[in-house]
């Protein structure tokens, strides 16, 4: 009885941590769309003054799901940093405003059905959440242009499965945008590390991937093939070769004309500098890893090929 008792007040005690461990993590989590500011207060009012004079960029959050919705939008402040960092900054004399977008309620329609997710045969029967989040971006992308924001003058970005969307954007309606920015982009978990692309090559590790979930195989391969097909994507495309999702897995996009690939690091500096998110480093395991860098502090150093890129969209 005493064993009992004590293995389960260790059970409870355990829920308790993590129970409090979540409410920390996510206790600044965002989950409003919104302008944001240097001090990463969000403003909900879609509001543009001299909108002829405005940068608007567009920064889509990632997601820990393919195609279901989620509770959080941006799990904290941190992640939003680097984009508030050029909040009212210059380029070509027009200011700079960041959209966050909060699209996390949104999911595809078989995501939307239990049990089916992880096992389910090809093709993909429906809309994506990936389609209807591009679909949602371009809505308020046209929100914008009604304000008077010159189209070329709105830029659309995103983390993680942000990124994903902004390439799917992109690929399919350029001329509806100024241009776009996708930082480590990824939709389909861990897929470097899950099947040991870096031990046994991106072949066997995609046969692999295919062999146990033969519907996201397919679907990441059709959302793919549509990107490759854009004749012309002037857009910066951000990854890292230790980011555990896409991050061997990406050399496809250099073939893409008009993309300009930076490799963000080889390990966990920029410029000397050690990356970290709040008090934490970057780690191979864990978090935060490769895959969050773009979100650390040492990612500003890219701010000016950020600005420089821009500039050369709004000529």
């Amino acid at each position: 009885i005493t064993n009992r008792y004590s293995n389960f007040m260790k059970k409870i005690l355990l829920v308790l941590v993590l129970l409090l461990f979540s409410s920390t993590a996510f206790a600044a989590a965002i989950n409003k769309s919104g302008f944001v500011d240097k001090n990463l207060k969000v403003n909900k009012k879609l509001q543009v003054s001299d909108p002829s004079n405005k940068i608007i960029i567009i920064y889509n959050h990632g997601s820990n799901e393919t195609d279901r919705k989620t509770k959080y939008c941006f799990w904290g402040k941190d992640p939003v940093k680097n984009m508030a960092s050029l909040v009212g900054d210059k380029v070509n004399g027009k200011e700079i405003m960041v959209y966050l977008f909060c699209t996390h309620k949104l999911q595809g329609d078989m995501g939307k059905k239990k049990n089916v997710w992880h096992n389910w045969q090809p093709p993909y029967k429906g809309t994506t959440k990936i389609e209807r989040r591009v679909e949602a971006n371009l809505n308020l992308v046209e929100n914008f242009v009604s304000m008077g924001v010159p189209r070329k003058q709105i830029i659309i970005t995103g983390h993680s499965c942000g990124g994903w969307t902004t390439l799917m954007l992109t690929s399919q309606y350029m001329d509806k945008v100024g241009g776009g920015i996708a930082l480590n982009a990824a939709c389909y978990w861990t897929l470097s590390k899950q099947f040991k692309v870096a031990e046994i090559g991106e072949e066997a590790a995609l046969e692999k991937f295919a062999k146990k979930y033969p519907g996201l195989k397919a679907l990441r391969d059709t959302q793919i093939n549509i990107i490759k097909k854009s004749k012309s994507l002037p857009i910066l495309v951000f990854t890292h070769p230790k980011d555990p999702y896409e991050g061997l897995l990406f050399d496809w996009i250099e073939k893409i004309p008009e993309v300009k690939r930076i490799i963000i690091s080889e390990g966990f500096e920029i410029d000397g500098v050690k990356c970290k998110i709040g008090s934490k480093s970057l780690k191979e395991k864990g978090w935060p890893n490769g895959h969050d860098i773009d979100q650390a502090e040492c990612f500003q150093y890219y701010n000016p090929v950020i600005k420089e890129y821009i500039a050369s969209r709004i000529k």
